[in-house]
């Protein structure tokens, strides 16, 4: 198909195509005259998947193009894959907690991960962003929260197995990875949303008539 069509099929402007183009965000047509390039199903695939990371899960250009050369890094094992995925997706957090409380943090999510026996690797940036998340909780005194911790990590434990072999029923490397990416941040915008609409039932039993 031409562009034109492209643009059709996927409801992405022309000029937001040429943008991805430039941008190396989405691979070059196969040029069909010297003007003129023809695109296929690979390229509608990545459109959508670009324009669910933009325009859903508010992903900025320049991550999303990390995300992308992490999908088709063909050269490393698949775990390395969407961990690179993963990196690019996790933003650095800016410290605000107290160090008394860092350190408290840092101790707890350690002894968590330890009895959880997860395989985590000490420079991923999630864990730096769950310590500093904690020790927050912390510095503003809401001990109360911090206790929840084994709690969310239960769900998250039995959500994530499900996550997992969900997408191991792809056939292929490729989408494989790309499904683990999708679950990971289109999955993060589904559990927040669902937690917002569970938090505003439950506050609705306990204190709408009082």
């Amino acid at each position: 198909m031409r562009i034109g069509e492209l643009s059709k099929v996927t409801e992405v402007p022309v000029p937001t195509i040429k943008y991805y183009l430039r941008e190396g965000l989405l691979p070059a047509g196969e040029l069909s005259s010297p003007n003129q390039a023809s695109y296929g199903e690979p390229h509608v695939r990545r459109l959508r998947l670009i324009r669910a990371l933009v325009e859903l899960a508010q992903v900025p250009v320049a991550q999303v193009k990390d995300i992308l050369e992490s999908l088709d890094s063909d050269d490393v094992p698949l775990h390395e894959q969407i961990g690179r995925a993963h990196r690019a997706l996790t933003p650095t957090r800016k410290q605000t907690a107290t160090e008394e409380a860092r350190i408290a943090a840092t101790t707890q999510v350690t002894d968590l991960i330890t009895r959880r026996g997860w395989t985590v690797e000490p420079e991923a940036p999630a864990l730096a962003t769950l310590i500093e998340t904690v020790a927050a909780f912390r510095t503003l005194s809401q001990d109360n929260l911090v206790t929840l911790l084994d709690a969310y990590a239960d769900a998250v434990d039995s959500f994530a197995a499900l996550e997992i072999e969900a997408v191991t029923a792809n056939p292929t490397r490729d989408q494989l990875a790309e499904s683990v990416v999708i679950g990971t941040i289109l999955g993060e915008t589904l559990i927040s949303s669902l937690r917002l609409l569970a938090q505003e039932s439950t506050s609705a039993k306990h204190w709408k008539n009082r």
